[in-house]
């Protein structure tokens, strides 16, 4: 016999908790500490099953029979609604656990793992830092309208270039949690030219030969500490960057043939000043350092 919502009410606790049923296998737990609790028993692949709908009164007599309708269609379809509950329940918990931050976090390791340069690494943790609006939210749940205010954010304050930057760097987490498993698609893919573009800014360089010359010639004359004007001098003719003139070692320069152009330098161009010549070569030898 169904159940009413008078008869529920008036359904007291017993010793030992006891059952009211509803029909078609929905019924009611009434347990001594008082707490009544829907249950739907029923039988999928020939094994005896029991799927919680809710507690009473914060589920409803109507409620309950709504969720047991939609379980039985389940059943129908020929699927077991408590697994579904339990895999729905495993891929909230599964995405609440992967947070854009938790990702970008494991990139950027991963990144170090990969030896990356340790500018670029933090520059990448300074990036991520831009984007702690969405820094706790699942990665699977993210919008294209959440990241696009976050960049808009940024592009009010006058930064362009780190806008576009941010977006870019968005958008290699969510790629990387599509490859991994934890995502679906990359949101920031469709805001491609929704930002401003900004201005390029070109550096100051020197266009006229006798421009070029002229600081060739300034650079000879430079009077300040040996090293630092063999490097200038040595730098117009390899093109090579700062850094990468000052740490190459000698086994990178081709020795086999003819001696380093860095060596010819030494001897030929500053002749002139024979000590210098020397104390510069002992302090170029100590080590692997060229220059």
């Amino acid at each position: 016999m169904a159940l009413t919502e008078m008869q529920i009410r008036h359904l007291q606790p017993a010793e030992k908790a006891y059952r009211c049923s509803d029909g078609r296998g929905l019924y009611l737990e009434i347990h001594p500490a008082g707490s009544k609790l829907w249950r739907f028993k029923y039988r999928f692949a020939g094994k005896q099953k029991r799927l919680a709908l809710g507690r009473y009164p914060d589920v409803g007599l109507a409620g309950t029979r709504r969720k047991l309708d939609e379980a039985r269609r389940l059943l129908e379809a020929g699927e077991d609604p408590l697994a579904l509950r339990k895999q729905k329940k495993l891929i909230a918990s599964f995405h609440a656990a992967n947070t854009f931050e938790d990702i970008a976090k494991e990139f950027i390791e991963r990144m170090v793992a990969e030896e990356r340069a340790q500018a670029t690494i933090v520059k990448a943790n300074w990036l991520l830092s831009r984007l702690k609006p969405i820094a706790k939210r699942p990665v699977a749940d993210i919008k294209p309208l959440e990241i696009m205010a976050v960049l808009k954010g940024i592009e009010a304050q006058g930064k362009r270039e780190t806008a576009h930057r941010c977006r870019s760097f968005a958008s290699r987490i969510f790629r990387y949690a599509v490859a991994t498993g934890r995502g679906e698609s990359d949101p920031t893919f469709i805001l491609r030219g929704a930002l401003i573009t900004p201005k390029v800014k070109h550096h100051a360089a020197l266009l006229e030969p006798a421009q070029v010359g002229q600081l060739l010639r300034d650079i000879d004359k430079y009077s300040g500490n040996a090293l630092t004007r063999l490097a200038m001098q040595i730098a117009p003719h390899v093109m090579t960057r700062p850094g990468e003139l000052r740490k190459a070692d000698w086994s990178e320069c081709n020795r086999c043939t003819r001696p380093t152009y860095s060596e010819s330098l030494l001897m030929v161009r500053l002749a002139r000043d024979e000590e210098e010549i020397g104390q510069c070569r002992m302090k170029l030898m100590q080590g692997q350092t060229a220059v």
